[in-house]
């Protein structure tokens, strides 16, 4: 294993290969639900600060940083909803254009932005415009990646 964040697994192959086990199947490596880090959304009103908690909890498969430490969203708005619940929008990049994670990030920003409680729309946005770069990373992704 390379790491267990945000509730899957990453796992190296015999052959070199990178392969992500989502929570639902991590029990087949013999772990338990326990051994998914992934926090639990508040009780109550919404709160867009919750939302970006909860992205906190969506890794790179390839690098144990989450996906905001990492600068991979661009940004993050809420919309209030006549039915008193809230539409999220999120643009969000990978750290290259031909990253094969795209999708799976995206769904797992998505089921992650679901726990918080109040939204009941989410629409995340792969962008690329302007392109990734390690400048985007907050200074603790940086020290956890030795780059200072």
């Amino acid at each position: 294993m390379t790491q267990t964040l945000g509730g899957s697994v990453t796992v190296q192959t015999q052959m070199g290969y990178l392969v992500r086990i989502s929570a639902e199947d991590s029990a087949a490596l013999g772990l338990s639900d326990s051994a998914a880090d992934v926090a639990l959304a508040h009780e109550g009103p919404f709160d867009l600060d919750q939302v970006m908690a909860q992205l906190r909890n969506v890794f790179d498969p390839e690098i144990p940083i989450n996906v905001v430490d990492l600068g991979l969203i661009y940004g993050c708005e809420a919309e209030a909803l006549a039915d008193g619940t809230h539409r999220v929008e999120i643009k969000m990049s990978m750290t290259a254009p031909g990253c094969g994670m795209g999708d799976v990030l995206k769904e797992d920003a998505r089921a992650a932005v679901q726990s918080v409680a109040g939204v009941s729309d989410i629409d995340i946005e792969l962008v690329w415009d302007p392109p990734w770069g390690q400048d985007r990373m907050s200074d603790a992704a940086r020290l956890q990646l030795g780059m200072f």
